[in-house]
């Protein structure tokens, strides 16, 4: 079943200034075919009040676990049982830190747990909270059971501050729920994704690595799935779970990365090479550690294969998305890796300062023989989700 249209909507509001937006966002769920039933925290309702929401789906508010009237039946399972899916929006910090821990001690909590249905959240909060360690710890948790993050923009907010931690606007979140289904955007496809770094060993204890987290390769794996693919992972040493429903394959070298591609490479129909695969690897790596004896040390290097680019110029080959991190001359370097690797679309952005290596967020410059298109900074998986509504156009994938 395609978008929301005949879909039961269980929409959830937590506490913070964004529910307001809550209430448009539940006027164009139903405007766009959804059956919406509104579940709100005891902190939500002092900012908008259950009679806005009832007015509005025309249906009763549920804010209480201790319900006589409805829990005499067991109303919270009843309700469980009767979402195809949950939207939690705006998801506070403190939201989704109970859910990240599992804690059931509201409905709405308890109601995250009871269903079967699929969760998406929309976080809202204060910048420095969303950048908090604690808060991207509890998100990483959540996405690892397959919540799906939408969001937060980046911009003013009503404290004051600006950055990241505003609740998307209703329209987008309706229009990401509209391709959260089995048909997504890829719905079928077989896609193979490259993630993170490649050590090369030196010895048994040194190698030759970079900077890479595999943050944006495990974001495209989870937005790929969303969209209904089949995914294979292909990823380097990295320490991030593997999301739900993706396939993986590790890997410690760029030599093993080429072997395990290329295993593999005649099943699928997309290729993504997000990982940062070494270009050079010691040529003769030591068996033993070696000692510190002398005051210089020199390692010869060799180079290895260009993964990319072989698979860009297979015969028959899947279309292939490269990615390129640049210092310097973004634009000028990123259309020359365009043409000199012959990739159908290449993904370029900036590293250094705040974003790219090691950051959650991240900026790109998306190039085609036919076209660009400039993707600010942002979280890195909306910025996969941007990017593949952008792939899907040019693949021919986009409905």
């Amino acid at each position: 079943m395609a978008g929301v249209a005949n879909q039961n909507i269980l929409l959830g509001v937590t506490g913070g200034i964004a529910a307001y937006k809550s209430v448009e966002l539940a006027r164009l769920l139903l405007k766009a075919g959804a059956r919406v039933r509104v579940v709100m925290t005891e902190a939500a309702t002092r900012f908008v009040s259950p009679l806005t929401f009832q007015a509005v789906t025309g249906h009763p508010v549920r804010s209480s676990l201790f319900d006589e009237e409805h829990e005499a039946a067991m109303g919270h399972i009843e309700l469980a049982r009767w979402a195809d899916q949950m939207v939690i929006a705006p998801a506070s910090a403190d939201f989704m830190a109970r859910m990240a821990l599992g804690l059931a001690n509201d409905l709405l909590s308890t109601l995250c747990l009871a269903s079967a249905s699929s969760i998406a959240i929309a976080p809202a909060m204060n910048q420095r909270m969303w950048q908090h360690p604690a808060v991207q710890r509890n998100l990483s948790r959540l996405e690892e059971r397959g919540v799906r993050v939408l969001g937060p923009a980046s911009g003013e907010q009503a404290c004051g501050d600006t950055g990241p931690g505003r609740m998307l606007e209703p329209t987008a979140i309706v229009a990401a729920l509209e391709t959260a289904s089995s048909e997504g955007l890829f719905a079928g496809e077989k896609v193979l994704i490259t993630a993170g770094p490649t050590h090369e060993a030196i010895d048994p204890v040194r190698f030759i690595g970079n900077r890479s987290s595999g943050k944006m390769g495990y974001a495209l794996a989870r937005a790929f799935q969303h969209e209904g693919a089949d995914v294979l992972l292909v990823s380097g040493p990295v320490s991030l779970p593997v999301p739900p429903g993706v396939n993986c394959i590790n890997v410690q070298t760029a030599l093993q990365m080429h072997e395990a591609v290329f295993e593999n490479i005649d099943t699928v129909a997309i290729f993504v090479g997000c990982a940062a695969v070494a270009d050079y690897r010691p040529e003769n790596p030591q068996h033993q550690k070696i000692k510190k004896l002398s005051d210089r040390m020199d390692i010869s290097l060799v180079r290895n294969p260009d993964i990319l680019a072989e698979v860009a110029t297979l015969e028959e080959g899947p279309y292939t998305l490269g990615f390129a991190a640049e210092t310097q001359n973004l634009a000028e370097n990123a259309q020359a890796k365009l043409l000199a690797k012959q990739v159908d679309m290449l993904a370029a952005n900036s590293v250094g300062g705040d974003v790219g290596f090691d950051s959650d967020e991240n900026a790109l410059l998306v190039l085609w023989s036919e076209g660009e298109k400039h993707l600010p900074v942002q979280n890195k998986q909306q910025l996969a989700e941007s990017l593949l509504r952008i792939l899907a156009d040019q693949y021919g994938r986009d409905e």
